[in-house]
């Protein structure tokens, strides 16, 4: 995959990040926010963004969203193909849930 063309990928997954979000703010802040995995201040950001920010906040050359967890272990729970794949889902979003939502720097 050419340079340019990763970087048109990650733009495009930025775009419908930030369209998704705002429109999970819109409908639910709370759950929105836990979905997510942002703080206040971030849904507060996000939340008034213009279409114009929105669309040029998205031409960054590096992805906006990130995997919400660094631990194998809900990687591995998420991943992995088990017969009670509901209790397992919860239970990766309940340890998922336990860490805190990033701060705005």
């Amino acid at each position: 995959m050419e340079s340019d063309q990763i970087l048109e990928e990650i733009r495009d997954i930025n775009l419908s990040y930030l369209l998704l979000a705002k429109q999970m703010l819109r409908e639910d802040k709370v759950s929105a926010m836990y979905r997510l995995g942002v703080n206040t201040d971030v849904a507060e950001i996000l939340d008034k963004l213009t279409s114009a920010q929105l669309v040029k906040m998205a031409a960054s050359n590096m992805l906006l969203c990130r995997f919400r967890f660094d631990d194998r272990l809900i990687a591995e729970m998420l991943s992995n193909d088990s017969r009670d794949q509901a209790v397992t889902k919860s239970h990766a979003a309940i340890l998922m849930a336990g860490k805190p939502a990033e701060a705005v720097a």
